[in-house]
């Protein structure tokens, strides 16, 4: 298959661009295309042949659900039952925007595309583009990431070539996502809505509008028995070719323990990286040390760590050695993110 490749220039052919890639969506082919988090990798949600696809085209177990993303709140009735109202709580908080709610599905969503299971995760994009596209496509794309499955999110359509190039149909440039991680998802289908996956919009912020949120227990501790949910929970994602683990601890015995490991790595004869902070990043001697921007600026962390990632699958890293983060507020997601990354292989010191 040759992959065809348009650039969203802000000109004028820009709606002819996403017309084809609308028409190619309704004929049940893929287009991976921007959205304010990641890059999505789009099929016909209510098509199961698509949803198909898009499980051959990633490499991804067809037992990990898709996110079904709408243009228009009033479609979600089309495709879910909001049973108590909740939803519409939310979406008036947080939608468009990079937030996904898992409700009961109706029977028009194939369970091609929710993994065999009755729910369905739902998403509204602020994405100017993803809406625009969404809409030429009929209203329902399901859309996880547009990467192979276990790699790092692509955060720019140059990443989705590398693992999509010849899989798939179209790939939409829309050029560098804003966010940088994946959708907070937050399951409403229970007797107590629980964030399945944390992200942009945090635990605290959902609890401005919901009497009580629980997060799922094995999101920084992985050891989930459950068939997942929602994507992400079950699978190893995120994950760079070379060897990653978190070292967490005392700042200063974090450094030390980094410094020690990657001295002894490299006298094994591998290349080494070292994700750091701009506060930590001169104390490290490796062959690649990268920061992730402040400790007091999580969202810069958020959106540099895909792409660092990348950076060392591209430098041919060995072995890297990240710094722990923060387990609130957007920290959580970020670890959540690192700790998947790394198989959950976390040195304590």
């Amino acid at each position: 298959m040759k992959t065809r490749y348009e650039v969203i220039d802000g000109s004028s052919r820009d709606e002819e661009r996403i017309g084809r890639a609308g028409k190619i969506l309704k004929a049940g082919g893929l287009v991976a295309f921007p959205t304010e988090t990641v890059y999505g990798l789009g099929g016909d949600a209510l098509n199961p042949a698509s949803s198909r696809k898009i499980y051959a085209a990633k490499g991804r177990p067809s037992d990990n659900p898709l996110i079904v993303h709408i243009c228009r709140w009033e479609d979600i009735h089309t495709i879910a039952e909001d049973l108590r109202g909740t939803a519409k709580r939310l979406a008036d908080a947080f939608w468009p925007g990079p937030l996904t709610m898992i409700l009961p599905k109706k029977e028009i969503v194939p369970p091609e595309t929710t993994g065999g299971l009755p729910t369905v995760a739902v998403r509204f994009p602020s994405h100017p583009v993803a809406q625009r596209l969404i809409e030429a496509a009929g209203g329902y794309v399901a859309a996880p990431s547009a990467n192979a499955s276990g790699r790092p999110s692509p955060t720019t359509a140059r990443y989705v070539a590398e693992d999509m190039d010849g899989r798939i149909d179209m790939i939409l440039d829309g050029g560098e996502v804003g966010i940088g991680l994946e959708s907070t998802i937050v399951d409403l289908s229970g007797e107590e809505p629980m964030i399945l996956r944390p992200g942009y919009v945090t635990q605290e912020m959902l609890e401005q509008v919901l009497d009580g949120v629980r997060v799922d227990e094995t999101i920084l501790n992985g050891k989930s028995p459950e068939r997942p949910k929602a994507p992400g929970m079950k699978y190893r994602h995120y994950a760079p070719r070379g060897e990653l683990s978190v070292v967490e601890g005392d700042a200063s015995r974090v450094r030390e323990t980094i410094v020690r490991m990657c001295a002894a790595a490299e006298a094994a004869g591998k290349k080494t990286g070292v994700i750091a902070t701009d506060e930590s990043a001169g104390a490290y001697r490796a062959d690649s040390v990268k920061s992730v921007g402040s400790r007091g600026d999580e969202a810069a962390i958020a959106h540099s760590l895909y792409r660092i990632l990348r950076e060392f699958d591209e430098e041919g890293v060995d072995v890297i050695y990240s710094e722990a983060f923060s387990s609130r507020g957007m920290g959580q997601a970020i670890m959540n993110r690192l700790l998947k990354a790394a198989g959950h292989h976390v040195i304590e010191v």
